[in-house]
C-alpha cells in the first residue's frame, strides 16, 4: 500500500515536469522532447541530488520530505514571447498538480472504498503541497517566473542564482506557517 502511494506521489512530480516540457514544446521549443523528457518513464526524471539525497537529508534533519525531480529543460531562445511563454511553461506544472488534486478529491468524495479513500487522501495533500509550494515567488520555483512581468530577464537570472539559499531560508523560517496554511486548505477541501 505504501509503495503504491509513494509511486503515485512520484508520478505527481513526474507529471508536473512533463507538463512544463509539453507546454514548452507546444510553444515552439522541442528541447524536452529531443532529450526524452516528455516520457512517463520515471528513470529519466530522477535527479541524484533532488530525488534521492535531498529528501533523505530533509527527512533526517527536519522530519519532512523535500525534494524534486530533474527539472525539464527548455530553451527560451526558441520561444516567440520571451516573457509570456516562460510564465505559461512555469504555471503548467502547478496546474497539473491542481488537476491531479481535483481528480483524487473527486474520488475521495465518492467514498468508494477505504483503499481508494486512503490513496486519495495522500494524493490530495501531496499535490496541494506541490502546487502551492511551486507557486511561491522564490526563484527558481515556478511562481517566481511572474517576476519576468516586472524585472529584466538578466535580473531574474541573478536572483535565480541564489534560489536554493532562498528556499532553504524559507523552509527554516516559514515551514510551520506554510504547513499550517496547507493543513487548513486541505481540511477545507476534504470536509466541504
Amino acid at each position: 500500500m505504501e509503495i503504491l502511494i509513494i509511486f503515485l506521489i512520484f508520478y505527481s512530480i513526474v507529471l508536473h515536469e512533463i507538463a512544463h516540457g509539453y507546454v514548452a514544446y507546444k510553444l515552439g521549443d522541442p528541447t524536452a522532447k529531443y532529450e526524452g523528457r516528455l516520457s512517463l518513464n520515471p528513470l529519466v526524471h530522477i535527479d541524484p541530488l533532488g530525488t534521492v539525497l535531498l529528501p533523505l537529508f530533509t527527512f533526517l534533519s527536519f522530519g519532512f520530505v523535500f525534494g524534486y525531480a530533474k527539472p525539464v529543460p527548455y530553451n527560451p531562445e526558441n520561444l516567440k514571447d520571451k516573457i509570456k511563454d516562460p510564465i505559461l511553461i512555469a504555471l503548467a506544472g502547478p496546474l497539473t498538480n491542481i488537476f491531479i488534486l481535483l481528480f483524487f478529491l473527486f474520488l475521495y468524495k465518492q467514498n468508494l472504498n477505504p483503499l481508494i479513500n486512503e490513496i486519495s487522501f495522500y494524493l490530495i495533500k501531496t499535490n496541494l503541497i506541490l502546487a502551492l509550494f511551486n507557486l511561491l515567488p522564490i526563484p527558481p520555483l515556478d511562481g517566481s517566473k511572474l517576476y519576468l512581468l516586472f524585472i529584466p530577464l538578466e535580473s531574474y537570472i541573478l536572483l535565480e542564482a541564489y534560489g536554493f539559499a532562498f528556499i532553504i531560508l524559507f523552509l527554516l523560517f516559514f515551514q510551520n506557517t506554510f504547513f499550517y496554511f496547507i493543513n487548513k486548505v486541505f481540511l477545507f477541501l476534504i470536509s466541504s
